[in-house]
C-alpha cells in the first residue's frame, strides 16, 4: 500500500482518536496531520511493520504525550464536540468529558486507548511504550480522579 492510499483511508480513525485525546477539532487536526507527516517520513519502516496501524497509532500517542505546549492550552479550553462518552444522561456526558480533558496527557491517552479504541492492556502498553503495570496504574489513577471530580459536582 502506498502512503497516499493509507493516509486517505486511515484519516477518519486518526482524526477521531486525536479528537478524543485533545477535545478540540483544530488541535486534533494538527495532531493527526503531524502524525501523518512523521509517518510519511518513516513510510518505508511503517509499511514493513507487522501492523502499520499500530505503528502509526503509537506515533500519534507519542506526538500527543510529548507535546507539552498543548497541555497549557488544553486546560483553558472546553471541547467543541463530545465524542460518544459512555454515560446515559447527556448532562453527565458533558461533565465526564470535561473532566477527562483535565486529566494529564498520559492518563487521557490510556483511557482513550482502553475504553474508546477498545485495546487490551497489553496493546495499550505497546502503543504507549510502557509496561502493562504502568497502563493499569495510569488507568486506575485516571478513573479514581474522574470519580472524585464527578462526586464533587453538585447534582
Amino acid at each position: 500500500m502506498e502512503f497516499e492510499e493509507y493516509a486517505g483511508t486511515r484519516w477518519p480513525v486518526l482524526f477521531r482518536t486525536a479528537l478524543l485525546l485533545t477535545g478540540d477539532e483544530a488541535e486534533a487536526d494538527d495532531l493527526a496531520q503531524a502524525t501523518l507527516v512523521k509517518a510519511y517520513a518513516a513510510w518505508s519502516r511503517v509499511r514493513r511493520a507487522d501492523s502499520p496501524d499500530a505503528y502509526v497509532r503509537r506515533m500519534l500517542m507519542n506526538e500527543f504525550v510529548s507535546d507539552r505546549r498543548r497541555a497549557a492550552r488544553r486546560r483553558t479550553r472546553l471541547p467543541l464536540a463530545v465524542p460518544e462518552p459512555p454515560a446515559d444522561d447527556p448532562s453527565q456526558r458533558l461533565d465526564l468529558w470535561a473532566n477527562v480533558l483535565m486529566l494529564p496527557p498520559r492518563q487521557r491517552a490510556v483511557l482513550v486507548l482502553r475504553f474508546y479504541e477498545d485495546l487490551t492492556e497489553a496493546e495499550t502498553a505497546r502503543v504507549l511504550g510502557v509496561s502493562v503495570g504502568t497502563v493499569k496504574s495510569q488507568a486506575h489513577d485516571a478513573l479514581r480522579a474522574l470519580r472524585t471530580r464527578l462526586e464533587e459536582v453538585p447534582s
